[in-house]
Parts: structure tokens; C-alpha cells; sequence
């Protein structure tokens, strides 16, 4: 890249040189005032005494002197030429006046007789004259022959994918089981080919966006130790018609020659999708490339040793001819990590962060509920952000906490304040979702509530399953509806009015109604699926419902859905009016700390206030001797090595007496 820049800024100085060099020479020739004499002339000047010094050159092929020389009347960028055929008494004539008058006398040799001087003086000005204008020309007509290089591929081979390991791959234990016979073939392929097994030609990686899609791709190139092309759906296709097809031609033409290799295509639903839907228009250049694509990839014998890995999230729009045997024949479902995998995630992006021996991985695990590998790595970025923004040797939970509202709510607007009358009513509306989620059992459970403004939320309670399930029961649907209302169910019972606050409650749950009544068949209208949701070919995020029902079967859903929503309501309400002490104690204290985590909700449960600093400097007392020596390391302990468990607690009580 060095290279680039340099001869790229340079570039303009060498005409700029050129310029400067032909000016400096045109005026040293303008200035110059030469006097062209005859030779009787110039023999008065060297009877007088005036020449001051002489240059003598004989030309041989011209058999002529050319004398130069300037006088002692001259001026400083004048002199006089003399030009007169060869005689030996010319040349002792000048002599003899040299010794009578005594000035200066040189003699050059002819140029010409030099072969290497005539070339210099004839020859190199025309190759360099050449060679500029070659030079100038050579860079317009590249600049006009760009469009020869659209047919040319741009998959790029990544050469740091081989520093990526299965290692480095965390939660995605049965995903890399299925593309370990991936790397077995790329290492030793005469093992597949001796009992007749055919390795897959294409793997399809399906999932959610941040899952570890590509990451999963790297590793088996990095496993297998061969050469990772990486290349996007997007980049075949262009404006000219035909060009996707050669830029796949010629992937395939670079991979064979690399072969055993890996080519990854990232988002291949863009030149995928699937062909003749009559939506959206035509695109021919698409389907042309697409067309190429198939070929190829039903085309390179099983020997070639090039298997190809693509991605998508939208696996519904593909082409079905692209998904059969011979071509894409695995699929494997990249899926958002379960708890287990989630703490494996955050291990592997915190080998580079400083922790303090407080922070467990897997109790942020069960509270990240949904998150990607992308979303977790991206936390625990942000939450050491912060700790650097507060001066910190280490992160701590505080840190990992904010960080966590930061990426679902956004930043807390601390500039917006609320009325003494709004604060109260935010306080009791997310309070009611607290006591809903403390009294149900199969409600969520409320990991932290806050009325500190995000977004444009006045609050909010973050609530996960207690269990993470595949199903869900009536019961746990009909308790979530229940959970989600508690907070319009206490603004009512306590301030005998409703607000906008709970428009997002509502969405969820009616939501989760209706899907209760027209998909899980948990209604009166009995086990039939009224509904069925497709995502839209074309329709990118949203989506499509078929409808298999009349207008009157529609009518009873929507009673359906109202009998769901009223019944939970009313549930709600009981609930709330038997712990109505509760839901005031959980509200007062909101009001004045604006933040409960689940820890101090749990206490204030339990023992009707919030615990003060010295109760909670007791969770020390549960670390283990290895994490208190770690962290009487970081607070630079003198003689911690040689403590003992009780020893280093009462250190730490010092040191926060002392602090």
C-alpha cells in the first residue's frame, strides 16, 4: 500500500519537472548573445590583444574549426563564433597570439567521433522523448480499459482466515460436528474416494445475522490449512448483462488452479433468489449469473478438492435448483446460542478484557437472552468502553449492566426530566410488572426495571424466561399476556387513570394472543392452524399471513383474542390488589434509587428495605481464595501471594475502610 501512495502523489511532480526543466532551458538560451564572425574579424581581434578566451574544436567529418570565445569587451552572456575550414596555420596562428597576449585556450574533441557521445547527443532525447509520451499514454488508456476488468472475479483470498481455529468458534458445538468431514476431505480426500463417498460440493449456512456464520467458514478454512476466497452475492452481479457469468467463470478458474480450496459467498440470496417468480420485474443479468453459477458448481468433478460455503438468512427466496443434490447439498442451521453457548461466547471476547473477579460469565449469559455472538461481543466492547470513560483498572458489573441497556434501550437520556406526577406513574407501571413477574410462576422474570428514560421508553423492566424452552405451554403464554399488563393494571388501581405507556406492552401481547387463537390452536375455536405465516418472497422483513377462514370465522377470532386479552387483564388486577403493600414498596424505592437489579429486588423482597453498603461488601466473602487473590492483585495488595482466605478479606475491608 506504501507503494501505491507514493508513486500515486508523484505522479503530478513529473510533469511539473519536466516543465521547469524546458523553461530553465529556453531562457539560458534566450539570454545568450552569440556573434557569428568571419575570420578576418577574428583575426583583428587576436591582433589587438581583445580576446580574453577561446574554445577550439575541430568537426573531422565537416574538416572545419568551430571556435568560440569571448573578448574583453563582452558583456557576461555574450561571445562571439567563428567557423573557418582546417589549416595548420590558423591553429599556429592562434598560438603564436596566445603566447604574445597570453589568454585562456581550450580544445574539445569532435562529439561525433564518440560513439557514445553521438548517441547521447541524437539518440537519447528521442527514446526519452518516447518514453514520456508512452508513459502518459499507457496510464489514459488504462484509465479507458477499466471496463475490461468487470469480467474479472472479485473474490478475495483471505489469507488471515488460516490464524482461525475451531477454537475460536464458541456455541456452535454441533455446527462445527457437521463441517468437520468438510476438513477431513480437504486433508485427506483419497480416504472419501477410496470407499466411493462424495464429499458435499456446497455447504448452506443458514441463520440469523451475527451468529457466526462466516466465522464458522474461516475456521474450517483455517482447520484445513487451504486458501479461503471470500466474495459477496452482490459483488456478480452489475449494470451489463453478462458480466455476473464471467466473474463466476472466472472464480471457478482461480479456485481450480488453488484447488484444494474453500469459496465462501456471504448473502448469496442477493444473486440467488429464485427464478420467474414475476415479482418485482425481470432481471435477466441476474438469473444469467445465477444460471452460471449452477453450472459450475454441478460442473467440477468431486476430484478438484473446491467445496464451497455460502450464507444466508433468508433461505425461503432461493432458487430450488440451487438447494438440490449435487449443488448446495447440506443445510445447517446457524441458530442464536443457548445459554451454554452464550457463556462460551462471552469467554472467548473477554481473553483481551480485565474483569473484575466479581463479573460471572454465566450469570450474564442467563440475562442476554436473544443475543447473537455479534451482540455479546459487542457488549462486553461497550462495557469496556465505559469502564475507561470512568477511569477504571478493570470492568465490573456496573459496567456490563449499562451496557446491556445500551444495546437494547440506548443510551440513558439523563437530560430528559420527568414531573414529580410522572415519575410517580412510571415508577408504579413498571412496579406492576415487577410484582407480576415475582407472583406468577410461569411469568418472566424480572431481571432489572428502571425508569431512567431510553430511547423512547420512560422506563422499562428487562424480563427473561426463567427456563430457555423449545415449547411453551397455555399456561406460560397466558401468565406472559398477564405480565405485560400489570403495568397499565397498577396505573389504573393506584391513580384511577390509563397513559400511553403501555402502547408496547400491548403490541406484545396482543401478538402473542392471536397467535395463541390462529397458529397454537388454543382457543375455543379448537386445534386448527387459521393462519400461517410465510415470510414474503420480496418483501424483505415483513410478512405474510395466508387466511383460510370467512369473514364470520375472523369475527371469532377476534372475540377469541379479546376473551385471552380480558381474562389475563382481570387476573392481573387480582394479583396486583392482594399486593398492593408490595407494589408501593417496589414503586417508593424506584422512586428514589430510579434503578433495582434483581439482586436488590430479591432483598427488598425479603427484608423490606434495600441493602446498605456493608451487606453488600458481603459478596466478597463468597469468592473463592484464587478470585480474591486476583483481584488483591489488581488493587495492588502488598503480600496477597501468601494469605489465606480470611487473611485477604479482612485486607479488603482496609482497603475499603481506607478508600
Amino acid at each position: 500500500m506504501k507503494k501505491k501512495k507514493i508513486t500515486k502523489g508523484f505522479k503530478p511532480y513529473i510533469f511539473l519537472i519536466m516543465i521547469g526543466l524546458v523553461i530553465i532551458l529556453a531562457l539560458n538560451f534566450f539570454n545568450q548573445k552569440v556573434n557569428v564572425l568571419t575570420y578576418d574579424q577574428f583575426e583583428d581581434l587576436l591582433t589587438n590583444d581583445e580576446v580574453e578566451s577561446l574554445v577550439v574544436m575541430p568537426r573531422d567529418r565537416a574538416k572545419v574549426y568551430e571556435i568560440t570565445g569571448k573578448t574583453k569587451e563582452y558583456e557576461e552572456n555574450e561571445s562571439f563564433f567563428v567557423r573557418t575550414p582546417f589549416s595548420d596555420e590558423i591553429m599556429s596562428r592562434v598560438l603564436k597570439a596566445r603566447e604574445e597576449f597570453n589568454f585562456e585556450i581550450d580544445t574539445k574533441s569532435d562529439p561525433e567521433a564518440s560513439t557514445f557521445l553521438l548517441f547521447l547527443i541524437n539518440i537519447l532525447p528521442i527514446l526519452v522523448l518516447v518514453f514520456v509520451v508512452f508513459y502518459f499514454f499507457s496510464k489514459q488508456m488504462a484509465g479507458n480499459t477499466r471496463s475490461l476488468d468487470f469480467g474479472k472475479s472479485r473474490a478475495k483470498l483471505n489469507e488471515e482466515s488460516n490464524k482461525v481455529t475451531f477454537k475460536d468458534v464458541a456455541g456452535l458445538t454441533e455446527e462445527k460436528e457437521e463441517v468437520g468431514e468438510l476438513i477431513d476431505f480437504l486433508k485427506n480426500p483419497k480416504k472419501f474416494q477410496s470407499l466411493g463417498a462424495r464429499i458435499p460440493k456446497g455447504v448452506l449456512l443458514v441463520g440469523p445475522p451475527g451468529t457466526g456464520k462466516t466465522l464458522l467458514a474461516k475456521a474450517v478454512a483455517g482447520e484445513a490449512n487451504v486458501p479461503f476466497y471470500f466474495i459477496s452475492g452482490s459483488d456478480f452481479v452489475e449494470l451489463f448483462v453478462g458480466i455476473g457469468a464471467s466473474r463466476v467463470r472466472d472464480m471457478f478458474k482461480q479456485a481450480k488452479h488453488n484447488a484444494p480450496c474453500l469459496i465462501f459467498i456471504d448473502e448469496i440470496d442477493a444473486v440467488g433468489r429464485q427464478r420467474g417468480t414475476g415479482l418485482g420485474g425481470g432481471h435477466d443479468e441476474r438469473e444469467q449469473t445465477l444460471n452460471q453459477l449452477l453450472t459450475e458448481m454441478d460442473g467440477f468433478g468431486a476430484n478438484e478438492g473446491i467445496i464451497i460455503i455460502a450464507a444466508t438468512n433468508r433461505p425461503d427466496v432461493l432458487d430450488p435448483a440451487l438447494l438440490r443434490p449435487g449443488r448446495f447439498d447440506r443445510q445447517i442451521t446457524v441458530n442464536l446460542p443457548d445459554v451454554k453457548g452464550r457463556e462460551e461466547i462471552l469467554q472467548v471476547h473477554a481473553n483481551n478484557k480485565i474483569f473484575a473477579p466479581s463479573v460471572k460469565f454465566n450469570n450474564i449469559a442467563k440475562r442476554t437472552v436473544g443475543f447473537s455472538g455479534a451482540d455479546l461481543e459487542n457488549l462486553l466492547n461497550e462495557a469496556a468502553l465505559l469502564a475507561v470513560r470512568r477511569d477504571k483498572k478493570y470492568i465490573t458489573l456496573s459496567e456490563i449492566d449499562e451496557a446491556t441497556d445500551r444495546v437494547l434501550m440506548g443510551p440513558a437520556k439523563k437530560s430528559k426530566k420527568y414531573t414529580e406526577k410522572e415519575k410517580k406513574l412510571v415508577s408504579y407501571h413498571e412496579a406492576g410488572h415487577v410484582v407480576l413477574g415475582l407472583k406468577l410462576d410461569d411469568a418472566h422474570d424480572v431481571q432489572k426495571v428502571t425508569i431512567i428514560p431510553r430511547s423512547y421508553a420512560g422506563g422499562y423492566a428487562m424480563m427473561v424466561p426463567k427456563e430457555e424452552k423449545y415449547t411453551q405451554t397455555k399456561k406460560e403464554l397466558t401468565e406472559r399476556i398477564t405480565g405485560l399488563l400489570g403495568g397499565r393494571v397498577a396505573e389504573e388501581l393506584i391513580f384511577n387513570e390509563i397513559t400511553t405507556g403501555a402502547h408496547n406492552d400491548f403490541g406484545k401481547a396482543t401478538k402473542i394472543a392471536r397467535s395463541m387463537v390462529t397458529e397454537f390452536g388454543m382457543s375455543d375455536l379448537g386445534p386448527i392452524q387459521l393462519e400461517e405465516r410465510e415470510e414474503g418472497v420480496f418483501l424483505g422483513r415483513d410478512y405474510n399471513k395466508s387466511r383460510n377462514f370467512s369473514n364470520e370465522v375472523a369475527h371469532e377470532i377476534d372475540e377469541q383474542i379479546r376473551k385471552i386479552i380480558n381474562e389475563c387483564y382481570i387476573e392481573a388486577k387480582k394479583i396486583i390488589e392482594a399486593n398492593k403493600d408490595l407494589l408501593k414498596l417496589i414503586a417508593e424505592t424506584l422512586i428514589e434509587y430510579e434503578t433495582l437489579t434483581k439482586e436488590q429486588i430479591d432483598y427488598l423482597v425479603k427484608h423490606k428495605k434495600m441493602p446498605n453498603e456493608e451487606e453488600i461488601k458481603t459478596d466478597e466473602k463468597e469468592l473463592t481464595l484464587e478470585e480474591l487473590k486476583a483481584e488483591a492483585k489488581a488493587k495492588k495488595i502488598k503480600g496477597y501471594s501468601k494469605m489465606n482466605k480470611k487473611e485477604l478479606q479482612e485486607e479488603f475491608k482496609k482497603y475499603n475502610n481506607d478508600r
